[in-house]
């Protein structure tokens, strides 16, 4: 997906899952933190090296990785 420049890939870091801007954040941390009722401002005391950015930018990530669809390939 373009435009989410602070997602990041990276086998060595959290196995490969993605992260904030290289760090050992996960967007799924933040999505589950944001599901369990934490606002931007509380996850930003929580990870003080994040920014607001961060967190919006999880949140699409996720909602695109939700809407991405797999096509089954037709074997014979």
């Amino acid at each position: 997906m373009s435009g989410l420049a602070r997602i990041t890939f990276d086998p060595q870091v959290m196995g490969g899952k993605p992260c904030i801007r290289g760090l050992r954040v996960t967007v799924g941390t933040i999505v589950g933190l944001v599901a369990a009722g934490h606002s931007t401002e509380d996850i930003l005391r929580a990870y003080p090296y994040l920014e607001a950015e961060d967190v919006r930018e999880a949140l699409s990530n996720a909602a695109w990785r939700v809407e991405e669809a797999e096509v089954p390939l037709d074997r014979p």
